[in-house]
């Protein structure tokens, strides 16, 4: 039993620390799929999208402080508890994003009448953030989140039912818990390409080793929970602040939007025609690869069956599509554009930061006096983006793109971007506005 209990901390304490980090590393982003979940048409919980970002936070903590707490011994009652009912939590949302109907719909009443609309299933539970697509090549698929929400399980119930066992550690218990387990968080972060869980768990061992020499158990063990929480917090705020430290997603640097659009591929399907025969009311089936009696008065159409063989691949950045103020898209000739376009994100201008627009007007000028193309990139209506252009006198005119996609490019609201022949050359938040020299030193 205690090698179980062992292996059970070592399994869990690292995949909730790396889990963990992996959202609080873009919390914003962790907020946006929160969001979907919270929305009518999915859990009907529209009253907690206020609260989007600091759920996701919180959610972010208390993964990281129960995975160190699960290594450390400490608080075993609470943490085991905590574990329990998060990880039950987590595997009934992805059980139920597994088996939501993309055809399902629900009732509303609408100034006093009832309206029929469509249920809105969230295909990506976002249990580690972009990061999965963004290392490995895809997402989980919500019934493989659900199998790792059971796996996980398996290895909670054996801490939760024998955690009168487990106590603050000694300095032997440290001696194979802190290697092993700092060896397991550096296994995850080589499957997610991203070094900074490793240093991140060696800054929480070297507090919680400063408070085990100065301290003793049970002040040591909320002493160290605060030190993890505080790091966390202080991790969590500088990427919402800035940037993701660590950018998984289709825009990031580097990546080409133009050679991505080309990345999908079409489903590979087998079409079946049904056909009736007028003279004895059979209805056969026939491959619409072969002959069939489309053109034959005797045979009456029916139906089609599709059989897909092989799923189609979307391509991650499909919804990157530029639109002018006449309808005209302009998406291909901003992608081909050899002369860096400075496009300034905001995905809703009545949501917008303006504490540093005046930066961005400054830098936009500049830009159009080096003969720079610059456009703002927004979901708004174009009536509301005018207002705002003018009410902070923005030098650029605005075009128009998918919010959602808006926000997957740039988790800032709003967020300088700049492209060069289709490429991300640069990325900034607009709390980090960049001078035309400094974008110029990258182009």
């Amino acid at each position: 039993m205690r090698i179980l209990l062992l292996i059970s901390r070592l399994v869990v304490g690292p995949l909730f620390i790396v889990s963990g980090l992996i959202k609080a590393n873009d919390p914003l982003g962790f907020s946006y799929k929160l969001e979907e979940y919270f929305a009518e048409s999915a859990l009907n919980l529209p009253w907690l999208e206020p609260f989007a970002l600091a759920l996701a936070v919180l959610a972010c903590l208390a993964e990281v402080v129960l995975g160190f707490a699960i290594l450390f011994g400490g608080r075993m009652k609470l943490a085991t508890w905590s574990l329990l009912l998060l990880t039950l939590f987590f595997g009934w949302l992805t059980a139920y994003t597994a088996t939501c109907d993309p055809n399902g719909t629900y009732t509303v009443m609408v100034d006093g009448q009832e309206m029929t609309r469509s249920v809105t299933c969230v295909t990506d539970c976002g249990c580690f953030g972009d990061a999965m697509k963004g290392s490995v090549g895809r997402s989980l698929t919500p019934w493989e989140s659900f199998s790792k929400d059971m796996f996980l399980l398996a290895f909670i119930l054996p801490l939760f039912f024998r955690r009168a066992h487990i106590a603050w550690n000694t300095t032997k218990d440290d001696l194979i818990v802190l290697p092993v387990g700092l060896l397991l968080v550096a296994l995850w972060s080589w499957v997610f390409t991203w070094w900074g869980p490793v240093w991140f768990t060696l800054l929480g061992f070297a507090g919680y080793l400063l408070v085990k020499r100065f301290m003793q158990a049970p002040r040591a063990e909320w002493t160290a929970a605060v030190w993890a929480a505080i790091i966390t917090l202080v991790f969590s705020w500088w990427n919402y602040a800035h940037l993701p430290l660590r950018d998984y997603r289709a825009y990031a640097i580097g990546k080409n939007i133009a050679e991505q659009k080309v990345m999908g591929k079409a489903p590979v399907q087998q079409i079946f025609m049904l056909y009736k025969d007028k003279r004895n009311g059979e209805v056969k089936e026939y491959d619409s690869k072969g002959a069939y009696p489309w053109d034959d008065d005797n045979f009456e159409y029916v139906d089609r069956r599709i059989v897909e063989i092989e799923p189609g691949i979307d391509s991650p950045v499909q919804d990157f599509l530029l639109t002018d103020v006449d309808g005209t898209d302009i998406t291909n000739d901003v992608l081909a554009e050899p002369t860096p376009v400075l496009l300034i994100m905001v995905y809703n201008v009545q949501k917008a930061a303006t504490g540093n627009l005046s930066s961005i007007a400054a830098l936009a000028q500049e830009a159009y006096a080096k003969g720079w193309y610059v456009y703002g990139v927004s979901a708004s209506p174009f009536e509301q983006c005018e207002e705002f252009r003018h009410a902070h006198q923005l030098p650029f005119d605005f075009v128009q793109c998918d919010e959602k996609t808006i926000k997957t490019a740039i988790r800032s609201n709003p967020g300088v971007m700049v492209l060069q022949q289709g490429t991300v050359k640069g990325q900034w938040h607009h709390n980090d506005v960049p001078t035309l020299a400094t974008i110029s030193a990258g182009l």
